[in-house]
């Protein structure tokens, strides 16, 4: 061994507390360091320091339990994607009983759902959710420039000179803050505008803040893009869906990790996760179904003529309020096949069709997107 090799000092041992911990999927990193300056984690019977470093055979306890290595040894990758709607929080228990962004969420045997990131109470939009502490951290973090881009309505009037001020950049109460690009999006009503902008950090309300500083009012606020991932419209609001392995793996190249290969799902665990999405969540924004009414079976045709007929589905006004979204890939549509001209459908007719025996028609399912790309993903970043 030479002099160099003698007097060298020795190698720090093991990983970061935090990162082991992170990995665990019990928190983002910046989750875990609070905790571990809080005083809650404890290496081998004794406080841990920030930055400490713990090999395979320390003891971990975070509020007094013991965490099982086992935990760690296998890291599982999932990340969700949540249409999230108004009223819900970004936290995990409300004192005020307020509904939260986990309600929702399917429920995890190890680990937890970490959340990427925070909307506020009245922002709605994509909210993604992972298993993996490393991988959230770091799509958090500033230095990896995850881009995030918002559907944004403003009252008042916006000039040039605004638009310009805002991408220069505005003194905020914690700090300078800019949008990186603004497009105007159609939409909108006299003085009520849309707008999609971009920022590249995540503060706490900073893109109502910086609207805000020119003296204009926030009326509705969306997110509608987070790095390369996209919100498309066949996600409703409220509801969330997995990520696939390749979008998963494009993910995690975006932030300088290695793709990790998902478990292998049993088909019984599949179908239970489908079933979890489809009740994951009711329509959002539209008024209940009214109620049903058992009607005598002696009422006759006077009582059918005081009913008001129904409109027509062409005359009727549409349900709900559009909202620009992002640009998002092409995606196949399916038209109806055409009839003969002249032929009449039985309802056009009045007559009641007969019933045909016969085997019960397949669930029609709908068309992939197009390009070969799963909802979610777009663009490619600028």
């Amino acid at each position: 061994m030479s002099e160099r090799e003698e007097n060298s000092p020795p190698a720090a041992q093991g990983e970061k507390l935090q990162k082991v911990l992170a990995r665990m999927g019990l928190g983002s990193r910046r989750d875990i360091e609070a905790r571990i300056a809080e005083g809650r984690v404890m290496v081998n019977g004794t406080v841990a320091m920030l930055g400490q470093r713990v090999g395979r055979h320390d003891a971990i306890a975070l509020d007094g339990r013991l965490l099982r290595r086992e935990e760690g040894a296998e890291l599982v990758r999932r990340v969700l994607i949540y249409n999230k709607p108004d009223g819900e929080i970004c936290t995990r228990n409300d004192p005020e009983g307020r509904p939260t962004v986990f309600d929702r969420l399917p429920r995890l045997k190890e680990g937890r759902w970490v959340n990427i990131g925070r909307l506020d109470i009245n922002t709605t939009g994509l909210l993604l959710f992972t298993t993996d502490g490393e991988l959230a951290n770091r799509l958090m973090h500033p230095s990896y420039e995850m881009d995030r881009e918002y559907a944004v309505r403003v009252r008042g009037e916006v000039t040039e000179e605004m638009l310009e001020t805002l991408k220069r950049g505005v003194m905020l109460e914690d700090g300078p803050a800019r949008f990186t690009d603004i497009q105007e999006a159609p939409g909108g009503e006299g003085l009520n505008h849309w707008f999609h902008c971009v920022v590249m950090e995540g503060r706490n309300r900073e893109v109502r803040r910086l609207w805000e500083s020119q003296g204009l009012v926030v009326s509705r606020l969306k997110r509608v893009r987070f790095g390369p991932v996209f919100m498309t419209s066949d996600l409703v609001m409220g509801r969330w869906r997995e990520m696939a392995q390749d979008e998963v793996d494009i993910l995690s190249r975006e932030v300088g990790l290695e793709p990790l290969a998902l478990p292998e799902m049993k088909l019984r665990f599949r179908e239970k996760m489908e079933r979890l999405q489809r009740k994951s969540a009711k329509p959002v924004g539209r008024g209940g179904a009214r109620e049903r009414v058992l009607r005598p079976a002696h009422e006759g045709a006077e009582a059918q003529e005081r009913r008001a007929p129904r409109r027509p589905k062409e005359e009727r006004a549409p349900r709900g309020r559009g909202t620009p979204v992002a640009e998002r890939p092409a995606e196949s549509v399916r038209k109806r096949p055409g009839r003969p001209a002249g032929e009449r459908s039985s309802a056009e007719s009045g007559e009641r069709p007969a019933r045909k025996p016969g085997p019960v028609p397949a669930k029609r399912r709908s068309p992939p997107a197009g390009e070969g790309q799963r909802p979610g993903f777009g663009r490619k970043r600028p």
